[in-house]
């Protein structure tokens, strides 16, 4: 256990300050006895005063309750607040969350609950509230009469790297795709709150949860990644902690449908994978075709928001090429956070633990938006457990499955092959050549 005793003195040097009210207090987490002596430890740092106390249970989720009991019973702030932050997965299926949101409900009141989800405190995930709604020439696009689908990807190019035996009991569906995924689809899909409280915008985004139909199978398709091409990259099964005969799936492609009237028949698709070719996450609203006869083989506009590693928003536009030409290219109108903003962006989890302090719920996941989502993806989940569902192999650092672009392009959604952002490859290069200095 870590205990952090903030005082907020000596703010001249506010590093040498933070680090010198840190403490270490060696125990184990679910016991009674370790705990009654953390809480006095902590009584005797607060000398009297006010004592606010935040909980952060970094544990694995099999004993979620029992510390949380073991917290309730005896190191509960006798003069502040206590409260306490709990990390995914929340629960394995629609029974196992319903039986700890209750546990957890039991000793905990919701206000003193924070469900964690570090992409909510990702700063381009935070920004979809202000690009929605702070820009009046989103509403009339955003909607099934103007939008063709929508593609909200994670790809990480590193596979499990030691952890393949805890990842193997959960998979990349419920390791990222019903929670961070699903979360972002939220935000993306919502109706406008009347303001922007917590519990307003959370109120919208269970409403458009509840549109979500369950996942079919053949909406779906699950990979595994092997060897790359070159056998110098290990498979998944390769890996010690893994049984040999896993069928966990390392790589998700899953098309979602909303049935209301923004967006009935527009084509939620959700991708995600490991050991795949690159690092990134993303939003990609692909509008529909441009039907007028002067430019018929313009392609299609895209508002991209990029969520990792490089922080933008750029939209594709097409424009006529340079010059005597009178083709037609891809560009886009840029906002590369890099190149506008020479603030530092927090990290995810900086920004969450400080609202945390603040009391301020906005980022963080109510019981009845994972009710919701665990509802959405529970059938599928079953149904590839309980037929056995081989995953399609695809090599360590390619694109993934085969079938999953299939599946996308089945669902309307059309690649660039020429097209690249241009500033990708300009943050590339300038990253590299900080990196020679």
């Amino acid at each position: 256990m870590v205990l952090i005793w903030c005082s907020f003195k000596g703010v001249e040097d506010k590093r040498e300050s933070f680090l010198s009210n840190c403490y270490y207090h060696n125990g184990p987490y679910d016991s009674k006895e370790a705990l009654a002596a953390l809480d006095k430890e902590m009584t005797m740092k607060e000398a009297g005063k006010l004592g606010h106390r935040m909980f952060y249970l970094a544990i694995p989720p099999s004993i979620f309750v029992q510390v949380a009991a073991v917290l309730k019973s005896s190191a509960m702030s006798k003069t502040g607040w206590t409260r306490v932050v709990v990390e995914k997965p929340f629960g394995h299926d629609s029974e196992s969350f319903a039986k700890l949101s209750k546990d957890l409900g039991n000793l905990f009141t919701e206000d003193q609950i924070y469900r964690i989800d570090h992409y909510l405190g990702k700063e381009m995930v935070q920004n979809l509230m202000a690009l929605r709604f702070a820009n009046s020439m989103w509403e009339p696009l955003w909607n099934r009469k103007c939008v063709s689908n929508v593609l909200i990807t994670f790809k990480e190019d590193i596979g499990t790297e030691g952890r393949g035996g805890y990842f193997d009991q959960f998979g990349i569906i419920r390791d990222v795709m019903q929670n961070h995924l699903t979360q972002i689809l939220a935000l993306v899909a919502m109706e406008p709150p009347n303001c922007l409280t917590a519990e307003e915008i959370r109120d919208e985004k269970v409403k458009v949860l509840k549109y979500i139909e369950p996942i079919k199978l053949e909406d779906v398709v699950v990979g595994q990644y092997g060897k790359d091409e070159a056998g110098k990259k290990q498979s998944y099964l390769d890996d010690p902690t893994v049984p040999k005969d896993s069928l966990c799936p390392t790589f998700a492609t899953a098309v979602v449908q909303i049935k209301n009237s923004r967006w009935n028949g527009v084509p939620f698709i959700l991708k995600c994978g490991k050991a795949l070719d690159e690092r990134k996450a993303e939003i990609r609203i692909q509008f529909k075709e441009n039907h007028d006869e002067l430019y018929p083989d313009a392609a299609r506009n895209e508002l991209v928001i990029a969520v990792q590693p490089k922080e933008a928003v750029y939209i594709k536009v097409v424009a006529k090429s340079p010059g005597l030409s009178e083709s037609l290219v891809e560009t886009e109108l840029d906002l590369t956070y890099a190149e506008r903003f020479s603030v530092r962006v927090p990290d995810a989890y900086e920004r969450l633990i400080y609202d945390v302090l603040r009391g301020d719920h906005n980022l963080f996941v109510r019981d009845d938006e994972l009710k919701e989502a665990w509802r959405v993806f529970t059938p599928i989940l079953k149904q590839l457990e309980q037929n056995k569902v081989k995953p399609e192999v695809y090599p360590f650092g390619s694109r993934g499955p085969k079938s999953s672009d299939k599946l996308i392009e089945n669902y309307g959604f059309k690649r660039s092959r020429g097209y690249k952002w241009s500033k990708a490859t300009r943050l590339e290069m300038t990253k590299e050549a900080q990196q020679k200095k």
